[in-house]
């Protein structure tokens, strides 16, 4: 992987998140909250799960401090999640323009509790960065079905097919 292809992955995956925000934004603040299934069982403690681990994971490389593991009960509405999606977003962005190519062979040693510590290159990182939003976004993708607000297909190919026609 290069530093462009990692910079894309971060573009498609905040294009992705636009997406799937902008359908959460239609459900009720029960809907939101409401334990539905999933790891994390509703849409708002979905998204926070994505957000904490990708602030957590931009730390760990060097980028702004995250503070404390999110809180689900600390977003009570989409739009708190957006806001805080802006900021998180806004880091990860300004991070991956300053990335050099020989930043992704750099080795960055972390601790997850009860999992062990690990050392891995940040490029194997923001891999993983990008691979985990994948996997919540479907699962974010069928809560909101489930929930009866269908948000439309958020696969990578129709990100390249949006921006083909810019």
């Amino acid at each position: 992987m290069t530093v462009d292809d990692d910079v894309g992955l971060v573009d498609y995956g905040y294009w992705a998140n636009a997406q799937l925000l902008e359908v959460s934004a239609r459900l009720t603040p029960a809907q939101f909250t409401e334990t539905v299934a999933g790891s994390y069982g509703s849409v708002r403690n979905t998204w926070v799960h994505l957000m904490s681990a990708e602030a957590g994971w931009l730390e760990r490389c060097g980028g702004p401090k995250r503070g404390p593991q999110l809180r689900g009960e600390d977003y009570p509405t989409v739009a708190s999640v957006v806001e805080a999606w802006r900021t998180i977003e806004a880091n990860l962005r300004a991070f991956a323009a300053g990335l050099e190519p020989g930043d992704l062979d750099r080795v960055v040693d972390f601790s997850l509790g009860a999992f062990g510590s690990f050392s891995m290159k940040m490029g194997e990182i923001l891999q993983h960065v990008a691979n985990h939003g994948t996997h919540h976004r479907g699962q974010i993708a069928l809560l909101l079905r489930v929930l009866g607000h269908p948000p439309g297909n958020v696969d990578m190919l129709f990100y390249f097919a949006a921006r083909g026609r810019s």
